[in-house]
């Protein structure tokens, strides 16, 4: 997604002369998403309350590259009951996720600044295919029926990123605003941080970015 945040990496990442592709988007190959991937999306569609058929992504979009590793930044959308939800699959279990537990602690937290920021209609009920995948929202809040349609798509678009990435063969690294780094003495915020980093902070974002890639 881009944004401050991500164009602000991307200044950092440019400096160090580091070799990426800026937005990539990865065709996915629907030979490679075999019958146990498919019974992977189809419980997480269906502990989400799916209707129909649970729909497919044809291609995902990364906000960064790096030889075989996929970057994505989280924005606050992407941490609430629905993403919770998802995290129970099987997938999570059988296969070694390193961000797993600090996004489901984040889906626990941080729901609330989710709220803030999901609350317009755009955004709650999603687009067309929210309301066809998952029924008709309720008003924005409220989460009792159906919920919020368009925060449940885009929990399962989340949990696709997660399976087709690795069934492709790729490393995923989800970054979130709420990571803090030491810097100055302190703490602080991933996306404070960012926002408009000093030179020393910039060399700090750096290097947690490389022990990212590691």
């Amino acid at each position: 997604m881009d944004n401050l945040i991500t164009r602000q990496l991307e200044s950092i990442l440019k400096e160090a002369e580091l070799e990426f592709e800026r937005d990539f988007e990865l065709e996915l190959n629907p030979k490679f998403l075999d019958a146990k991937g498919k019974t992977w999306l189809e419980e997480i569609y269906s502990d989400l309350s799916g209707l129909n058929e649970s729909p497919l992504l044809k291609k995902l979009k990364f906000d960064f590259k790096i030889n075989r590793t996929l970057v994505q930044y989280d924005d606050e959308l992407h941490f609430n009951r629905y993403r919770l939800i998802s995290f129970r699959s099987d997938f999570y279990r059988e296969n070694n996720v390193p961000f797993l537990e600090t996004q489901k602690r984040l889906c626990r937290t941080y729901e609330k600044d989710c709220l803030k920021a999901g609350m317009q209609l755009r955004v709650w009920n999603g687009p067309p295919v929210a309301k066809h995948s998952f029924g008709e929202s309720n008003e924005p809040g409220d989460f009792s029926g159906n919920g919020a349609s368009g925060w449940k798509l885009l929990a399962y678009n989340d949990a696709q990123i997660d399976i087709q990435t690795r069934i492709h063969g790729y490393k995923l690294i989800r970054l979130t605003p709420y990571e803090t780094l030491m810097t100055g003495g302190s703490l602080k915020r991933l996306d404070q941080l960012l926002m408009n980093p000093k030179e020393e902070q910039r060399k700090v974002l750096l290097n947690w970015f490389l022990r990212k890639l590691e």
